[in-house]
């Protein structure tokens, strides 16, 4: 199976309580809260509760209640830290690393949602 999932991992212990988090959001499917170490004023962790490694792991398994959820519940903490564009809040970014070569440190699907400042170029070109 390609996506072995690690029930030991730190976002799971989130989940069943065995770690404390700052919540931002919560719902049916899906839990969001601050990052402990920001990389901007406003850092985010979105997850879903199920027990999924990554975002095509999610998209491939999850049921549709999951994902409209999830993806709901992004645009709920846009609004919540008010970052999202049309709110003026000056807009974000997203960002989903997926294993090893994407750099992810969590093997369990996380959206980082970032913002309340420019947040510079995501990549430079790889040929520079």
């Amino acid at each position: 199976m390609p996506y072995a999932y690690d029930d030991q991992n730190i976002f799971a212990k989130i989940l069943r309580g065995e770690i404390p988090n700052k919540t931002v959001y919560e719902s049916a499917h899906s839990l969001a809260f601050h990052d402990i170490q920001p990389q901007a004023p406003v850092h985010v962790l979105v997850i879903p509760k199920g027990p999924y490694v990554t975002y095509d792991h999610f998209a491939a398994e999850a049921s549709d209640a999951e994902i409209a959820d999830y993806s709901r519940a992004i645009a709920e903490v846009c609004r919540i830290v008010d970052v999202a564009p049309g709110n003026d809040g000056g807009g974000y970014r997203l960002i989903s690393n997926a294993g090893e070569a994407g750099v992810q440190e969590v093997p369990h699907l996380h959206v980082h949602v970032l913002g309340g400042r420019v947040l510079g170029r995501m990549l430079k070109r790889f040929d520079d």
